[in-house]
């Protein structure tokens, strides 16, 4: 199986899913290095598309995508599953990583055709129970980039066969 698409969600997975909001309602969200090194300097190279699907709409997430090199961004998404189809019909040549209820149905669709799914180690039981990959780390603390080393890890050993 070779994976071409790395699909992430975004809060509770590239983030810690806390929110913070200033006084004037300004919204921060905290990123880790790591996951950012390991979608951009590890994915990206091995021909490997990164992309973002999430329910909410942040120019955070934005920016925070243009720096890492990824260009398939969808935010505002309420039907993850539906816009997963849209990107591709294989859903075997893909990977996907998220934290909660609404990533269910895309990790089971993407499981029935033969591609891998993920999680953070504090994602929700349900989600726990869908994944192939339970990270060691929470989200947004390096979920992710241990997520793309294992993808990485899979797609040598099933090379060298």
């Amino acid at each position: 199986m070779k994976i071409k698409y790395v699909v992430m969600d975004v809060d509770g997975t590239l983030t810690d899913g806390k929110l913070y909001i200033g006084n004037e309602g300004e919204l921060f969200k905290a990123f880790h290095v790591r996951d950012g090194y390991g979608i951009h300097d590890l994915l990206i190279p091995m021909g490997i598309t990164p992309v973002v699907i999430t329910g909410r709409v942040s120019e955070i997430v934005s920016n925070r995508c243009r720096e890492l090199g990824i260009t398939e961004v969808w935010q505002g998404v309420s039907d993850k599953s539906e816009q997963l189809k849209q990107i591709t019909e294989n859903l075997s040549a893909v990977a996907y990583i998220g934290d909660d209820l609404n990533d269910i149905p895309c990790m089971q669709l993407i499981r029935k055709a033969g591609g891998l799914v993920g999680c953070p180690a504090d994602g929700a039981p349900q989600v726990l129970k869908e994944a192939d990959f339970i990270s060691r780390y929470n989200g947004g603390s390096g979920a992710v980039r241990e997520f793309i080393e294992w993808i990485l890890q899979n797609e040598s050993h099933q090379q060298g066969r």
